[in-house]
């Protein structure tokens, strides 16, 4: 079964270095060798965790000449949290399985 986009958004947050690419990407594009410089990991091992972080649609891809370059995707992020208030309802309501006190 395919997972959803929330499953593949916290697949790609459950990992240390994938968050640590992300925090990096808040401050702008970078690219592949920029960040290759930036985590002691071997090159297979970053292209897998870009590959997860794409699969997200956390980042953003773009070809220039022979570089990538690396963009934070902002409005997954948004999707996101929007699901995840969806799912859990808005804060303070009780849900149907809660009991008030009584």
């Amino acid at each position: 079964m395919p997972l959803s986009r929330v499953d593949e958004v916290f697949r790609a947050l459950a990992d240390p270095t994938r968050r640590a690419i992300l925090r990096e990407l808040r401050g702008g594009e970078r690219t592949a060798g920029e960040l290759a410089r930036l985590f002691p990991v071997t090159k297979s091992t970053l292209s897998g965790h870009f590959a997860v972080l794409k699969a997200a649609d956390l980042v953003w891809t773009e070809k220039r000449g022979t570089q990538v370059i690396y963009r934070l995707n902002t409005t997954v992020f948004q999707e996101v949290v929007a699901d995840l208030l969806d799912l859990f309802g808005p804060a303070g309501k009780e849900t149907d399985h809660e009991q008030k006190p009584g």
